[in-house]
């Protein structure tokens, strides 16, 4: 490339034409990122896409791709802000032993990013360079990081407690909200997020349902279709809480009210089809299910603003958030 601003043509109706965009692959070359580096970078919003129209997924405008490289450091400073590393690259990074760094990030104050399946198929976090060297800078965090656990999180850890997934999956929520280019979408988006039974009793109009398993994402790093990879990547997608349920049903129920004032479904649904929020009977019959005690979720505060982590939606606290068990598949 020339080091010549480039100015983007646009189409008629005001959006970028496809001749001033890229697509993935070569945004990426052009940026000097490995192809999963680049996706990240995108999920995490490092780098801004445009619908690329026609169906073709999202592109990158060239005018987005001189601002990256003209950024101080390119191409290094951008590779550093989309590093990853697992759990014992990121303990000797915060100067802690593996053991703590896993404790922590059970118990929630460590979200990771990615996740992979290692050879014995058991699920491998992935974490921000960037996140695990602010935290260990922050002065709040220092009795975290030295001395003895406090009492209280090591009994949730004793407990079981493990919020890896859940965290991941608020967080992947969020990217696939901020990608999501109209009301169906974001609401297929949510709805990708629970069990089929759980998404029929908030949407009971089949074409509304059809409508949001059109839009349901899949699970990343999936594998083949049915294969024990795509079952596990599944069962890591899909909300297990009773109180994490909740608050997606509820999300499911606004959305999908947002899209019918936008636009039907492919068949107009019947009257009396609004979805509702959650009874008291419903969680009742959740519990019976899932052998969990239901719960009830006051309207939560953001509480987690300028930690990094603002792909998460905003939780009720750490006490809160350590009284909740999360059975995964085996973690490393």
């Amino acid at each position: 490339m020339s080091g010549s601003t480039f100015v983007p043509t646009r189409s008629s109706a005001g959006g970028p034409t496809r001749s001033s965009t890229w697509a993935p692959s070569r945004s990426a070359r052009e940026l000097g990122l490995k192809r999963a580096e680049f996706d990240l970078a995108v999920h995490l919003g490092r780098i801004r896409t445009v619908p690329g129209g026609g169906g073709g997924g999202r592109r990158v405008e060239r005018a987005e791709i001189e601002r990256l490289r003209a950024q101080e450091g390119f191409p290094e400073s951008l590779r550093q802000r989309v590093q990853v590393v697992g759990t014992a690259e990121g303990a000797a990074l915060m100067d802690i032993s593996a053991g703590r760094f896993t404790r922590l990030a059970r118990l929630g104050l460590l979200v990771p990013v990615r996740f992979y399946l290692n050879r014995y198929r058991a699920v491998v976090w992935l974490y921000l360079a960037e996140e695990m060297r602010q935290f260990a800078a922050g002065e709040e965090n220092a009795h975290l990081l030295k001395g003895r656990t406090p009492e209280t999180l090591r009994s949730q850890v004793a407990a079981g407690v493990d919020l890896r997934a859940r965290n991941w999956r608020g967080r992947h929520l969020g990217f696939l909200l901020r990608q999501a280019e109209d009301p169906w979408a974001r609401a297929g988006a949510v709805a990708a997020f629970l069990p089929p039974v759980e998404v029929a009793e908030v949407v009971t109009d089949p074409s509304e349902r059809a409508e949001l398993h059109r839009f349901r994402p899949t699970p990343p790093h999936q594998g083949a279709p049915a294969s024990p990879t795509a079952h596990l990547a599944g069962e890591l997608m899909t909300a297990q809480d009773p109180d994490e349920i909740g608050w997606l049903r509820s999300d499911l129920a606004h959305a999908v009210r947002e899209a019918r004032a936008h636009a039907t479904a492919s068949r107009p649904a019947p009257r009396g089809t609004e979805p509702e929020a959650r009874t008291p009977a419903a969680h009742a019959r959740s519990a019976v299910r899932t052998g969990t005690r239901p719960t009830c979720r006051p309207e939560p505060t953001p509480e987690q603003q300028g930690s990094g982590l603002e792909g998460l939606r905003p939780g009720r606290g750490l006490r809160s958030l350590l009284r909740r068990r999360s059975p995964r598949p085996a973690t490393v």
